[in-house]
């Protein structure tokens, strides 16, 4: 499943095709013998030149992310973004792409529901270490989505974005004729009850009416839905949502072990809408 993967992937120098060199799966190259060793945890970084300009998240935040998801409070969530990729994938040759894949988490139930394959993007090196030990079977990436992804053009039927930037110029472009873009945003109100206390930003009004107003001459609006889950939370799992999100790149160790002493459990809510659109 992994050689799938690659045949989809191009290589960021040349754009030439990428195969697997080596028996062991551990070198991608192309004809024009740019090579790319793999991590070894699994992953590939693919970024050249300068890389990228955007703050990775760090091995703290990292897992602390794991520790949540592995625990399982986000997995009605897992599991609604897994029903809605399964139509498009549902053909031998079915190949999603998680831009900003993170710890694979959502990837990997959208791949077990599909039984599709898989290429995770993400620039954070520590969130692609576990996501190749999650999705062995993937294409796990360093990458920078504001950049031309390294993948050929029609080549996938899904693309997923749970919580990360959106590209759709590129989506557009690697997406086959029928596929399909599903996107993962917070709705207003989301874990409100904690926000204040925690750091984490608010969600401003009109965040859907700007994400599709992005899409418009790439994409068309399909049909949306929304999710919410009542959470009961620990003090140390309100400092691992919390240290987890974007809030993570500025909150400090003092403060995140003051959230881990929250009398819990805390209550709160995670309120996100699931947003499908089809090639223009």
């Amino acid at each position: 499943m992994l050689s799938h993967a690659v045949a989809a992937l191009r290589c960021p120098v040349c754009q030439g095709r990428l195969q697997l060199r080596e028996v062991q799966q551990r070198t991608l190259a192309c004809e024009a013998g740019h090579l790319f060793d793999a991590a070894k945890q699994g992953y590939f970084n693919l970024l050249t030149g300068k890389g990228t300009v955007f703050e990775a998240d760090s091995a703290d935040m990292v897992a602390a992310r794991h520790r949540f998801l592995d625990a399982g409070h986000y997995s009605g969530l897992s599991q609604a973004l897994a029903s809605a990729a399964a139509g498009p994938l549902h053909h031998p040759d079915a190949l999603v792409l998680d831009a900003g894949t993170g710890t694979g988490h959502y990837l990997h139930a959208v791949l077990q529901m599909s039984g599709a394959t898989g290429i995770g993007v993400d620039i954070s090196k520590f969130a692609l270490r576990r996501a190749a030990r999650l999705n062995a079977q993937a294409a796990n990436l360093v990458w920078d989505i504001w950049r031309p992804l390294p993948v050929a053009d029609n080549a996938v039927d899904v693309v997923t974005v749970v919580f990360a930037p959106r590209n759709p110029a590129e989506f557009a472009r690697v997406l086959r004729p029928g596929g399909s873009l599903i996107v993962v945003t917070p709705r207003p109100g989301h874990l409100a009850e904690i926000a204040a206390r925690t750091g984490m930003l608010g969600i401003e009004e009109g965040k859907e009416e700007r994400l599709a107003e992005s899409m418009k001459g790439y994409f068309d609006p399909g049909v949306s839905q929304i999710l919410d889950l009542p959470l009961l939370l620990s003090g140390q799992e309100v400092a691992d949502l919390a240290y987890m999100g974007p809030a993570g790149h500025h909150l400090h160790r003092g403060e995140l072990a003051e959230l881990a002493t929250f009398k819990g459990p805390v209550s709160t809510t995670a309120k996100f809408r699931i947003s499908e659109f089809a090639a223009a």
